[in-house]
């Protein structure tokens, strides 16, 4: 249902994850406008309400899914229209079913459709009738408007399905007759090849290696240490841990890629080398946001910065020992920059990012890759 029409909104300093979708909204005459519906159960059709008052605001029209000829309709700032032969899809009590498997959804909790599911591998690991006849109750408990779609196969659309929750001889809604042998094998046989090569797919891992970290992810919470430490930990990953770095044709040495980084971003040669001898990463940011940047730094930043943690892991073996020790976990930085970090998920983390890139090229050479030469 949500694809990829995600948003969210705040609530008491929480993300509250939503997604969208189009309803006509009637208020003297008719509005195409978004129905907006949150994980928090919380639906906004032109103000925020509960799923109770939402299905209330279904019974009573505001939210239409009857459209009469003639009536007039709009969508703000790009359209109006009448009707003219209007064919809705949905009843008050489908497009209620469909908001709530919406939720479900946005709380990774299955929906109508991964109950029915869930209910036919019951149904076939036990082919009893009782367990036939909670697979049915459960498809149709699925939303009229999303049968079709419940095994995702666009092909056989819902038609194996409606042949096993049917039953030999039996029949459900959409199916003509009574189901035959032949079809209720096939059926069978559906589910069978199906699950076959899901498994199958569950255990396939691409040539090339896992789609997703096997190490969990690490977060680079923010930490100002004076001192270089015998033991840093992850510390050590943080820009700020001290680590000198030369920088530049004029060998120029450098406490911390931050002020490696701030003391590149200026664009006056006195003002770099008060941002490099500044005596904290804190007076580095300082000094260097009292004067100008270099032309187009913000298109030039991200490519410095690679250079700079290449430059620091290349220096300090110790401390690219402790970035290969993370293995191939997702790395979270902290920042206040939300371009930088990754601030409790509504940030880039492209720190965290070059990170594992330059991780990544460690390891490449310590395999014997060498990069350019392949």
């Amino acid at each position: 249902m949500t694809g990829r029409r995600i948003t969210h909104r705040m609530a008491d300093g929480s993300r509250i994850p939503g997604t969208w979708r189009p309803v006509f909204i009637r208020n003297g005459d008719y509005f195409l406008t978004d129905l907006f519906i949150y994980a928090d159960g919380l639906i906004d059709c032109w103000g925020l309400v509960t799923l109770g008052e939402f299905e209330e605001k279904l019974r009573c029209g505001w939210v239409a899914t009857t459209l009469p000829e003639g009536a007039r309709a709009s969508a703000h700032d790009l359209a109006a229209w009448k009707f003219s032969e209007p064919c809705v899809w949905h009843t008050p009590e489908e497009l209620l079913a469909e908001v709530r498997d919406t939720i479900d959804e946005l709380n990774g909790r299955p929906d109508s459709i991964g109950r029915c599911l869930a209910a036919v591998e019951t149904f076939l690991a036990d082919r009893t009738e009782p367990h036939r006849a909670a697979a049915r109750e459960a498809y149709l408990a699925i939303p009229a408007t999303r049968r079709r779609y419940a095994l995702g196969d666009m092909d056989s659309k819902d038609w194996p399905l409606k042949v096993l929750v049917a039953g030999l001889g039996g029949t459900v809604e959409g199916l003509a007759e009574p189901v035959a042998q032949d079809d209720y094998d096939s059926a069978v046989s559906y589910f069978e090849e199906r699950n076959r090569v899901h498994a199958e797919y569950a255990q396939r891992v691409p040539a090339d290696g896992p789609d997703s970290p096997y190490s969990p992810s690490i977060h680079l919470y923010e930490s100002y240490p004076q001192k270089v430490s015998d033991d840093p930990g992850t510390r050590a990953l943080r820009n700020e841990y001290p680590s000198p770095i030369t920088v530049g044709q004029d060998g120029a040495v450098h406490a911390t890629v931050l002020h490696a980084y701030w003391a590149l971003s200026v664009a006056e040669p006195h003002a770099r080398e008060a941002v490099r001898t500044a005596k904290s990463v804190f007076d580095a940011r300082a000094v260097a946001a009292e004067v100008p940047r270099r032309p187009h730094w913000e298109h030039v930043r991200t490519a410095v910065m690679t250079d700079l943690l290449r430059a620091k892991f290349g220096r300090h073996p110790d401390l690219a020992a402790v970035l290969l020790a993370t293995g191939d976990a997702t790395l979270v930085y902290d920042e206040h920059s939300a371009f930088w970090g990754d601030r409790g998920g509504r940030g880039r983390n492209w720190t965290g990012r070059l990170l594992e890139l330059v991780r990544s090229e460690l390891r490449a050479r310590e395999a014997g890759w060498e990069a350019g030469r392949h």
